[in-house]
């Protein structure tokens, strides 16, 4: 009798033992979850502060044709566009230095950003514009898809080449290609597509 008391002693030990063994893995498993999701949404609340911007690029009709995302990175920031509709060939690609689209002419964006006070062109002595992008080649069938690193502008807010002043800023297509060189704006024609930087 003694000996099976005993041995129910034991049983109920390793029983409750277990049952501690449980809930302190739960509990961690728990903590593990809730650092997850905090670490997720402090990222997700940097990249729409800072970090990122959308872009929605409208033709001369006030219809879009066209989206972009630009993103912080360690040397600048990335640009990558995707459009459609537009002529086939090459066409020149600035940030201008009004957010404002207006169409038909989107005369409205002012001019290219330029911080420094630059001459207009990669080929220019006393150039680039900050502002200044490389062409966009479309195809064929009305389509372009392309990512630029521009190295010369930030989104953060605290800087004097950043993108997000108060005058805000734009994104600009036009209807020919950029020369890299003639003032102010590389002979690139009309512009045929603009989209605002917005947070």
């Amino acid at each position: 009798m003694r000996r099976l008391m005993y041995i129910l002693c034991i049983i109920g030990v390793l029983f409750v033992l277990g049952a501690c063994t449980s809930q302190n893995d739960e509990s961690e498993h728990d903590q593990e979850e809730a650092t997850e999701t905090s670490i997720f949404e402090g990222k997700s609340e940097k990249a729409g502060n800072e970090t990122s911007r959308h872009v929605e690029l409208i033709n001369a009709d006030g219809e879009q044709t066209g989206q972009a995302t630009l993103t912080e990175e360690d040397k600048g920031v990335s640009i990558h566009i995707e459009a459609w509709d537009l002529p086939e060939g090459v066409h020149g690609f600035h940030i201008h230095d009004k957010g404002m689209c207006d169409p038909p002419t989107f005369e409205s964006a002012g001019e290219h950003f330029n911080p420094t006070d630059a001459k207009h062109g990669f080929d220019h002595p006393e150039g680039p514009h900050a502002g200044d992008l490389p062409n966009l080649e479309v195809d064929s069938d009305g389509t372009v898809e392309a990512t630029i690193l521009n190295e010369m502008v930030t989104l953060k807010k605290s800087e004097s080449n950043s993108l997000n002043h108060p005058d805000g800023t734009a994104l600009v297509i036009h209807e020919k290609a950029d020369d890299y060189v003639s003032q102010p704006a590389g002979d690139s024609g009309e512009r045929i597509a603009c989209g605002v930087i917005t947070e």
